[in-house]
């Protein structure tokens, strides 16, 4: 008999157990509220992907080098394979609001370079600039875009770049 009562109080243990978690994780499915964004603000969402132009440039080998060199590597122009650093630029309003030097990624500095920024802006109208050199240039800009948006409370606005598009591109 005193099997069967210790089986019934272990089924009862795990109920309670079960009962207990099951409130606990409903509780905090729902609780405490937590609200993702401001709802009166409007959202822009800058992200994209680059590789700059090359760095340096190409420069011819001597006889002397190229004599140096197995057949198969005898190249007679060899090139850097590293990409400068993008220059992005971003106002709102006539207000700059964000400026950043985006370096190359990757071992010897050849990749794409990146940036993914989000920004709380107010509803309504707003003009837009956009701006990105990608190239040794020491002054000026490769892509620039302007535009006037209008942003409604709790909207999502996407900035992409795509070169082979133009540049900056709105989603």
């Amino acid at each position: 008999m005193m099997g069967k009562d210790m089986n019934v109080l272990k089924l009862l243990g795990q109920a309670v157990v079960y009962g207990v978690f099951a409130i606990v994780v409903g509780y905090l499915a729902t609780r405490p509220s937590w609200t993702y964004s401001d709802g009166s603000k409007a959202r822009l969402l800058v992200s994209f992907t680059h590789g700059g132009k090359a760095a340096g440039g190409c420069r011819k080998r001597s006889s002397k080098e190229l004599a140096k060199l197995a057949p198969n590597m005898r190249k007679a122009t060899i090139c850097s394979r590293e990409r400068v650093s993008l220059l992005f630029e971003m106002s709102i309003d006539g207000e700059m609001v964000h400026r950043e030097t985006l370096v190359p990624t990757g071992m010897r500095s050849d990749g794409p370079s990146r940036t993914y920024q989000k920004f709380a802006i107010s509803a309504g109208r707003h003009d837009l600039e956009f701006k990105l050199r990608d190239t040794d240039r020491t002054e000026g800009f490769d892509y620039v875009r302007k535009e006037t948006v209008e942003m409604k409370p709790g909207q999502n606005l996407a900035v992409d770049f795509k070169a082979s598009q133009g540049g900056f591109k709105f989603e």
